[in-house]
């Protein structure tokens, strides 16, 4: 009879192929959850640390360093990690840029040893994110030079007038780096001149990194998956605390009009932004932004003319850069009990939701949820309640609530 059974029924191997396939997707299945529990508390982590009237960084000068060896081939971050650090990095420049709209960013390539600027500093998002996707056509070979792309960002910020932030942020794949003299050397011209460093890293901690960002005052982080090198990376774009080296003083700027030539037949005229950018050809257009001081035509702002080094802002730009002085004050965290049945931004019903957590703005006092929370302090930096809810009820629900507590 037993030879008449089925073997493939009794092998090990079969067995063992299929449990090892259940546990995975089980495996998957929490790490997936846990992840998305400590980015939630991470973000409120940071929200409890901001402090209103604290004196930021505002004009920001960050290059980003990013790893071009072989190591970004390896395929844990799909496809490959350096197709996953483009993507977040074409997301990183728009939401940095829209946050801090006065600051400016460049880029920098770490391969065979060397390092190669691919972009420099500027504030115009679309020559970043073209330089950014021409890494794809990047061949991943030899070994990153840490010290390298460090002093070439150097001797760029050391440039920097003094009131400005100046910050690098590096993107490591690699667990070496080939550098050609004494790292340290670097590390301590860096604390000197208050430059801030922070690490991002894709494989595992490296020392020299953690030492340098903590010399540096810097951020040190290790991802977990594309979900967590996401929120590693957008923590950045918020403006950091401003250096002790960091000077106080007052900046003139432009506020030009956006105008058309008025007429039948308007007169086309060069744009001075495109007149010495070798890979984007110079065009002849009607509109644009003229200098105030030199009448220099540009396409977009915010800008430093070419011409007499004035900086071109609008005002929402200083509106938007501004905004991270006042955070939204943290809401209240606290259980649900039924005390409201909808959350006030999302309207989605609390009974349908696995997070049993709400939050109280101290203000308005109306409940929201986790997601609601996170992108009221994260992205919107208002309480929605408190800018819909006309002030004199908010204030007698607030009287009203301060009364029933005592």
């Amino acid at each position: 009879m037993a030879d008449e059974e089925d073997p493939k029924e009794y092998r090990w191997e079969t067995g063992y192929e299929k449990t090892w396939e259940a546990i995975k997707e089980d495996e998957r299945g929490l790490l997936q959850s846990s992840v998305a529990e400590i980015i939630q508390k991470a973000k409120r982590k940071r929200q409890a640390e901001k402090k209103g009237l604290s004196r930021l960084g505002m004009m920001r000068h960050l290059y980003v360093i990013v790893d071009g060896t072989e190591n970004m081939g390896l395929q844990d971050l799909k496809p490959t990690r350096l197709v996953c650090t483009m993507k977040l990095l074409e997301v990183f420049i728009e939401e940095f840029f829209d946050q801090n709209p006065i600051s400016q960013m460049g880029f920098i390539v770490l391969k065979s040893k060397r390092a190669e600027k691919i972009s420099d500093l500027t504030g115009s998002s679309r020559r970043h994110v073209k330089a950014v996707k021409g890494l794809a056509d990047l061949a991943l070979t030899g070994e990153p030079s840490l010290q390298n792309g460090l002093d070439l960002a150097l001797k760029t910020l050391k440039m920097v007038p003094a009131h400005a932030s100046r910050e690098i942020l590096v993107i490591m794949g690699s667990l070496t780096t080939c550098d050609p003299t004494d790292i340290h050397v670097t590390i301590d011209a860096l604390r000197a001149d208050g430059i801030r460093c922070s690490v991002i890293s894709l494989s595992a901690e490296v020392r020299i990194c953690k030492h340098m960002t903590k010399e540096t005052n810097g951020l040190y982080s290790v991802i977990l998956d594309d979900a967590h090198f996401r929120d590693q990376l957008l923590q950045h774009v918020e403006p950091p605390p401003a250096a002790k080296t960091q000077e106080n003083s007052l900046i003139k700027m432009g506020f030009p009009h956006g105008r058309a030539d008025e007429g039948k037949d308007p007169a086309l005229t060069l744009c001075t932004c495109h007149l010495d950018s070798a890979d984007e050809p110079s065009h002849l257009s009607v509109g644009g932004y003229q200098c105030p001081q030199c009448l220099s035509k540009y396409c977009e702002l915010p800008i430093e003319c070419i011409t007499c080094g004035l900086t071109l802002v609008s005002a929402p730009h200083l509106a938007r850069s501004y905004h991270h002085l006042f955070p939204v004050a943290r809401f209240r965290e606290l259980e649900w009990q039924r005390q409201s049945e909808l959350c006030y931004g999302c309207q989605k019903v609390f009974s349908e939701m696995h997070d049993r957590l709400v939050y109280q703005c101290e203000t308005c006092l109306m409940i929201f949820c986790t997601d609601c929370d996170i992108f009221i302090h994260d992205d919107l930096h208002t309480c929605v309640g408190c800018s819909t809810i006309p002030a004199t009820v908010a204030t007698l629900q607030s009287s009203v609530f301060s009364k029933s507590l005592h």
